[in-house]
């Protein structure tokens, strides 16, 4: 059974290598919304962005936060971030700077957004030593003296994503909801 999910991400930077791990298929991922049916949500507002985002989280499992350069500062996949937390569902990380853009770029690597929260009551176990992130970087590390071939950062996350996101949801499970940092 393919895990309902949702996608959150730096949208100007990073839509091509989201629209990468959408075709990998193991998952059913919220449709991506193209640059005019986004630039029409943020025309209308703060409110319209977040009546947008929590009606495309309905009925999901999982939030994976695609981890590029910049997805740590932004505001809206902070706010997905919580939402998602809170909701109950599961949350994990990709990094995906190892992907090339549309011009066959990659890009740095970003800072785990997980760090800017915290348990709502004050638990010693920082948010973001509990949320999994995939990162296809310790893959190609440990295994490049036994298989120089197809462990391109597409590969792993495609072979390994669907197992990940279970582990996100299981990690979930009895946990208390969570606060951004000040």
């Amino acid at each position: 059974m393919k895990r309902r999910v949702f996608y959150s991400f730096h949208y100007q930077k990073d839509n091509w290598r989201v629209s990468q791990i959408r075709n990998i298929g193991a998952i059913e991922g919220n449709k991506i919304a193209t640059d005019n049916e986004w630039e029409e949500v943020k025309r209308q507002g703060d409110l319209a962005i977040r009546y947008w985002i929590n009606e495309n989280l309905e009925n999901r499992s999982c939030l994976i936060v695609l981890i590029g350069e910049e997805t740590s500062t932004r505001k809206w996949v902070l706010y997905e971030i919580e939402e998602a937390w809170n909701r109950g569902m599961g949350v994990l990380g990709v990094y995906i700077e190892n992907l090339k853009d549309n011009k066959g770029n990659f890009s740095q690597r970003g800072k785990n957004p997980f760090e800017k929260f915290n348990f709502q009551d004050d638990s010693f176990i920082p948010f973001s030593c509990i949320v999994p992130i995939l990162d296809p970087e310790k893959f190609e590390m440990e295994s490049f003296f036994t298989d120089l071939g197809g462990n391109s950062s597409y590969n792993i996350i495609g072979k390994n994503l669907e197992q990940y996101i279970e582990k996100a949801i299981e990690k979930r499970k009895g946990l208390g909801n969570i606060i951004k940092n000040v």
